[in-house]
């Protein structure tokens, strides 16, 4: 028994050596295969509507594994002429485009990169460029709306034969997908129940920072910027009237976001003041801004409540929060109904027999009806690209009620000179007013007459507008 136990000892002793000496074999090998995966790759950063370096996944997650590729691709089809006549993009927003991709390039140079710009559909760029750079991955920002998704859709068939997987990040939103409180598809058709869920139930996630330096080896002609010549654009008119009075780019988003919060005091009065109409400072104006992702929704959450924490907590500083959720609901909503919403009977498939008049649209466009409200608004945007919320309201309620006009059509003109058109808010916020969106009364009108009396009583607005 005894000498049974010493050969059995022996033996495992004998497995056990062996088991060693092919343990340190394979830690050898591990090694050699955990140096191969740590191999930087070669990671397109597909820069949209996200031109900015703080808060941005892609980007955050790229500096930290491999050798970035910053781009961004001029797609003509966003220039293109509407049939109604005008361009897709006008010349205000394409200003606000180029000058928010003039900063993006300093901003990548600043950190050790660059941009490179191109001008094509990025589903034909952006193979070509990963086979020209041997590129592993494109990281980018998730799309909603149905254009945008399937252009990414394309871009992600093209480059498959290639072995390159595209990851799309939440990098605009205030929420991420799996942070809200029932699936898309349950999404609640009234904003209220939207916001009472999410503030009960929902968490923002912290807003990542900039990266410091970025990794970048590649030998690249990195393009030059469009101009609105190269675009087809004239050089919108200068109107000292304009409200918008900073421009594209992170750096300018940020020192307006400073000026208004912490410089001028003005989020104590947020709520009091944001249905004004003349000024730079009756509201925030940082929708500019996120149209163009030159700031996230998530940054200026955080900023919002280190005010509430350094200074004060009020029915304001809940305001802009609640006009960010807003802005959240749309997004969703926009998930939700895909298409739906650049429908004619809209989300609720409401049937209405809408005017196609050409003539009364071009006056109504122009500022020219005759009243003296709508016209004012009207007259804003055309000179400045801009227009209150109060405004918006009141022209889209006349354009859609009063005349009975298409609603598209002002969405269309709307998308074609807003500053901070947003695909998401733009086309459900005139599906609202037009009453074939989310809202449970079904005929919002607005009183033209009452709503000049009370928001401009004393014909200021109207004053500096038609005079």
């Amino acid at each position: 028994m005894k000498r049974w136990c010493s050969r059995c000892l022996r033996l495992i002793q004998n497995r056990l050596s062996l088991f060693l000496i092919r343990l340190r074999a394979d830690k050898k090998l591990l090694g050699r295969v955990l140096v191969i995966s740590r191999m930087p790759q070669n990671i397109l950063v597909w820069f949209k509507n996200d031109l900015r370096l703080c808060d941005h996944e892609p980007l955050w997650h790229a500096a930290r594994e491999g050798n970035v590729l910053p781009i961004y691709v001029v797609d003509p089809r966003l220039f293109a002429v509407h049939e109604l006549g005008f361009p897709r993009t006008g010349s205000f927003r394409a200003r606000f485009l180029i000058e928010s991709l003039r900063a993006l390039r300093e901003g990548l140079q600043a950190i050790g990169s660059n941009l490179a710009v191109r001008v094509g559909k990025p589903e034909e760029v952006l193979p070509a460029l990963c086979q020209e750079h041997d590129i592993h991955q494109i990281y980018t920002s998730a799309e909603i709306a149905d254009e945008e998704q399937r252009v990414m859709t394309r871009t992600q068939m093209a480059v498959k034969p290639l072995g390159i997987e595209v990851r799309a990040f939440e990098n605009n939103a205030l929420y991420r997908l799996n942070d809200l409180p029932w699936p898309i598809e349950r999404l609640p058709d009234v904003f209220t129940r939207f916001r009472n869920d999410v503030e009960k139930k929902s968490v923002v996630q912290s807003a990542l920072p900039a990266p410091t330096a970025l990794s970048t080896s590649f030998s690249v002609d990195w393009g030059a910027l469009p101009t609105l010549e190269s675009l087809g654009l004239s050089a919108p008119p200068s109107d000292d009237r304009s409200v918008i009075t900073y421009g594209g780019g992170e750096p300018a988003a940020w020192t307006r976001v400073h000026e208004y919060i912490w410089q001028k005091d003005l989020l104590r009065t947020y709520k009091e003041t944001r249905n004004g109409l003349i000024g730079p400072d009756y509201s925030s104006k940082f929708s500019a801004a996120l149209a163009y992702g030159c700031l996230s929704p998530r940054s200026i959450y955080e900023e919002v409540l280190r005010y509430e924490r350094e200074r004060v907590t009020n029915d304001s500083t809940y305001w802009l929060i609640f006009e960010l959720r807003w802005r959240e609901y749309f997004r969703w909503a926009a998930m939700k109904y895909g298409t739906r919403i650049f429908h004619r009977e809209g989300i609720r498939q409401q049937p209405v027999e809408w005017n196609q008049n050409k003539k009364w649209f071009e006056k109504w466009r122009r500022g020219e009806t005759g009243v003296d409200f709508v016209d004012a608004n009207m007259r804003e945007l055309w000179h400045t690209g801009f227009m209150s919320n109060r405004g918006r309201q009141n022209v889209a309620s006349y354009l859609t009620k009063d005349l009975k006009i298409d609603w598209r059509w002002g969405a269309a003109w709307f998308e074609s000179q807003l500053i901070d058109y947003d695909v998401h808010s733009n086309w459900l916020n005139w599906a609202y007013v037009a009453g074939v969106g989310n809202d449970p009364r079904e005929d919002r009108y607005f009183n033209i007459t009452s709503q000049e009396q009370r928001y401009d009583p004393e014909g200021r607005y109207r004053q500096l507008w038609l005079s």
